[in-house]
């Protein structure tokens, strides 16, 4: 049988905010919100956060051990490299690429995403190529063989920080499958990913509100629901520039 591993990229040297993934809500840093909703994703065999040899990770490291999550540490600007030795490390055959900066992403997606790479030829199956969804609901998933093929055909290095950038830029060597959002939740320009203060602000409101009702393990269909119903909230991160904006 093979193994599917899911790994999370994060470190705390963020160019933009610093030390984000640890940022305390409700008592508690706000990975460890991503490392819940990982553990309820039933078709992942193991979790191991890849990030960095520097020191400033070590609380991160720490932490993630306390969560009973594997770690393996490589390098900060190669992030294929580390993504592949993390999978290696675990004896992952299956790679579910997860950032740090999406902590409320939805478990059933991330089944989803798995369950249509297992049952066809993809060697790339993904959300977050074609935009359609939630900035931060983004999964990927791919073979450890395929990642590590598309390692040794680049030595650029928006290939090499970008984890799956080259397949994805090559569908004539690794086939492509897109898992696009419904309309009832297409929604591509709403950002629930934590790349500044904003955004910390905005995904501390969710968390606290379902928390709050007792609802810990709301779905994206929940969050768009929640957002609509008080889109006063929208305008709390909706000046962040993403990367990759105009």
């Amino acid at each position: 049988m093979k193994k599917t591993v899911a790994t999370i990229e994060a470190r705390m040297t963020s160019s933009r905010l610093p030390g984000k993934v640890l940022l305390p809500v409700l008592g508690k840093p706000i990975l460890g919100y991503l490392f819940d909703r990982l553990k309820k994703v039933t078709l992942i065999d193991e979790i191991v956060l890849a990030t960095t040899i520097n020191k400033a990770d070590d609380p991160i490291v720490d932490y993630a051990k306390s969560e009973g999550i594997s770690v393996f540490r490589g390098s900060e600007d190669d992030v294929l490299l580390r993504v592949v030795d993390a999978a290696k490390y675990v004896g992952g055959d299956i790679i579910i690429e997860i950032t740090g900066d999406c902590p409320i992403i939805d478990p059933e997606l991330i089944d989803q995403c798995i369950q249509l790479y297992k049952f066809n030829n993809a060697s790339y199956v993904g959300n977050a190529h074609v935009r359609s969804y939630p900035d931060g609901m983004d999964v990927q998933v791919f073979s450890l063989a395929d990642l590590q093929k598309s390692g040794e055909m680049t030595n650029d290095k928006l290939d090499r920080e970008h984890v799956s950038l080259f397949m994805r830029n090559h569908p004539e060597i690794f086939p492509h499958l897109h898992m696009v959002a419904p309309t009832s939740i297409f929604w591509p320009e709403l950002g629930l990913t934590l790349d500044e203060k904003e955004d910390f602000e905005l995904l501390k409101s969710i968390i606290e509100y379902f928390y709050s009702i007792q609802k810990p393990y709301f779905g994206i269909y929940d969050c768009v629901s929640f957002l609509k119903e008080n889109p006063q909230l929208l305008e709390i991160n909706q000046k962040v520039k993403r990367k990759g904006d105009t």
